[in-house]
């Protein structure tokens, strides 16, 4: 598993946690750890196997868990945080920012209020209407995520 992998699945996990609303401290420090992971020139997989979680905590922005985490990663090809989180929320969810006029804050509404979790989710609910209920979206915006959508799931709206 290289570096850029590694980096990419704990970015993802920050999204997802963002998504549900976590711990704003725990998910700051899974996208430090990404940004730092995606950067490190010496291999992960090889200090993981070589030298293990203590070796890993040897990169700023990596402790305990974090370090757990990635050997698991580079022995299982994934990890049980991972398996749990994607199980309630999945990641198929972090297609949604694909769209354009979609951030954070509507995703996360989109998800947690909604119940979509993916972008066949998202064009039943914009052709139903849906994107009326949604707070802080504007006529301009819908049309744009309309127009989005559509783009991705060719769906006619």
């Amino acid at each position: 598993m290289t570096n850029e992998e590694i980096a990419d699945r704990f970015a993802r996990l920050a999204m997802l946690m963002e998504i549900r609303g976590e711990d704003a401290f725990r998910t700051r420090s899974y996208r430090n750890a990404a940004e730092t992971l995606r950067e490190w020139t010496t291999d992960l997989s090889r200090i993981a196997r070589e030298e293990g979680a203590k070796g890993l905590q040897q990169i700023p922005g990596v402790g305990k868990a974090i370090s757990a985490k990635i050997v698991e990663l580079v022995e299982r090809g994934t990890f049980d945080a991972w398996e749990r989180l994607i199980a309630e929320t999945p990641e198929s969810t972090l297609d949604l920012f694909k769209i354009d006029g979609i951030g954070l804050k509507t995703a996360a509404e989109l998800h947690t209020r909604f119940r979509i979790s993916n972008l066949d989710d998202l064009a039943k609910f914009v052709a139903g209407g849906g994107l009326e209920m949604v707070d802080g979206i504007g006529e301009k915006t819908a049309e744009r995520i309309k127009r989005n959508v559509a783009k991705f799931t060719n769906a006619d709206q």
